[in-house]
Formats: structure tokens, sequence, C-alpha cells
């Protein structure tokens, strides 16, 4: 898996804001017309998902929302589709999507070059002990690629490990150990605090942006998508804004073939 800066913040700051329930889960569509109306209506329903608390103390502290600069990417910068996932390692229904729904999107969308997927490990303010693991996860990033996703990935195993630990960064730091981690360089980048301020950056990016559950996922140029939704619900959506991205490319081809 390739990390990758992920062009359109100017794009994004153009997207709208749909409207996202935080409700039950909803019916699979059977219809493309029902995908559709998912995208373009003014309520979208949303799966299960956690409330944004928000940690202002946290937040002083951003300095730069440049969103290139920020998170950890997935897949090809050329992917004609460009997505940011705001999830807190904390959240339970985020854990969800990544155990049952990512592997498999991820297979489908991300290694076949149709999306970049962009992860922004953020702060909700919901859980004491998540601050400590995503400024430990961030200094794993420093350090290698694999070792960041590896960590990411027993986070989201062991979750309630963590959270109910006193000591949670001397726990992560043991899981670090065991895969093949710097712990030296992990105990100077967590006392510096060298990763902090990219933890701080995406979770003020997350309150700019109206993030009010996660996990959340901005389809840059289309919108927000929020919550655990149903893996055949989100193959349905992304597949129809592909549908639609590559009608466009392949059109604009080829007016410019007929052009020229």
């Amino acid at each position: 898996m390739k990390r990758t800066a992920l062009a359109g913040t100017a794009i994004l700051g153009a997207m709208l804001l749909a409207g996202c329930g935080a409700g039950g889960e909803p019916e699979s569509p059977s219809t493309e017309s029902t995908t559709r109306s998912l995208l373009g209506s003014s309520d979208v329903v949303g799966g299960p998902s956690t409330p944004v608390e928000g940690d202002p103390g946290l937040m002083a502290r951003a300095t730069n929302l440049n969103i290139p600069e920020l998170g950890y990417n997935f897949g090809s910068g050329d992917a004609p589709l460009k997505l940011i996932e705001f999830s807190d390692f904390g959240c339970g229904f985020c854990r969800r999507f990544h155990e049952e729904s990512f592997p498999s999107l991820h297979e489908q969308f991300v290694e076949t070059g149709r999306i970049e997927w962009k992860f922004m490990p953020f702060i909700t303010g919901m859980f004491e002990n998540s601050l400590a693991v995503t400024e430990a996860a961030e200094c794993t990033l420093e350090q290698d690629v694999g070792l960041f996703e590896a960590l990411s990935d027993r986070l989201w195993q062991r979750q309630s490990e963590w959270k109910g630990s006193g000591e949670p960064a001397a726990l992560v730091r043991g899981w670090a150990r065991e895969l093949g981690g710097d712990v030296a360089r992990l105990d100077s980048c967590l006392a510096e605090d060298r990763r902090l301020d990219r933890v701080a950056n995406a979770t003020a990016l997350s309150e700019q942006l109206g993030v009010r559950g996660t996990p959340t996922f901005w389809l840059v140029g289309y919108g927000p998508l929020q919550g655990a939704l149903p893996l055949e619900v989100f193959e349905g959506i992304l597949g129809v804004v592909l549908e639609e991205l590559e009608t466009a490319r392949d059109s604009l081809a080829a007016d410019s073939v007929a052009v020229s």
C-alpha cells in the first residue's frame, strides 16, 4: 500500500456539508436510483456513529490545517476519487468499519487505483486514552509506514484493552516493540511531542469541516457520509460516484480528440 500526498484542498473547501443521521442501520439499497438518492439528498441517511464532543485544549495547538500534510494515504495519487476518513481509534463504530468493511473496500477500490483513501485519525473528546495511543501511532508513522499500519490494526483489534488501561502509552509501547519498532525513537518522539501537532491539526480540521460523528467519510467533490454504513451500501455509493467520474473523464477525452 502506497503512502502519497492527497491533492484537492481547494476542492474539499468547496464541498457541501450534507446532513447525516446517526440512527440505526439503513436498509440496503436495491437499485441505483436509491444509491443516487443517498448522494443527492440534503438529509443523507448515515450508519451508527459516535458523536464528536471536541477537545478545545488540543485544538488550541493547531497551527497547520494543510490537508495533504496530514493523515496517512492508501493508494495512488492518480486515483479519480479522493476520500478522507475521519476516525478516532477509540470509536467502536470506526473499529467495526475497519474490521468488517475496509479490507473489502481496499481490495476493490484502493488496490485497483480507483480511490486514494486518506485515513485522518483525530480526537473526538469521547475517549480518555485516545490521545495517548493516537500520538503513539503518529510516532510510529515517523519511523515506518508498515509499522504504522500494523500498530493501527492492533489498536482496532485490541481497542477494549487500551481503552481500559491505566497506562495506555506503556501498553502501546510494548506493542510497538513486538511489531519491530524502534522503542528508543518512539520514546523520544513522545517525550518531545514531535507528532502531537499533527493530531491537533487533524482534530481542528474536523471541527472546521463540521464533522459531528465518527466515522465520517468525505468524498472530495461530493460530500460527507457519516457512520458505519453496511458494506453493500458503501460499495453502491462508491460505484456510482466512480461511474460518474469515469464517464466525465471519457467524455472529456472524446471532446479533446474531436477538437484536435
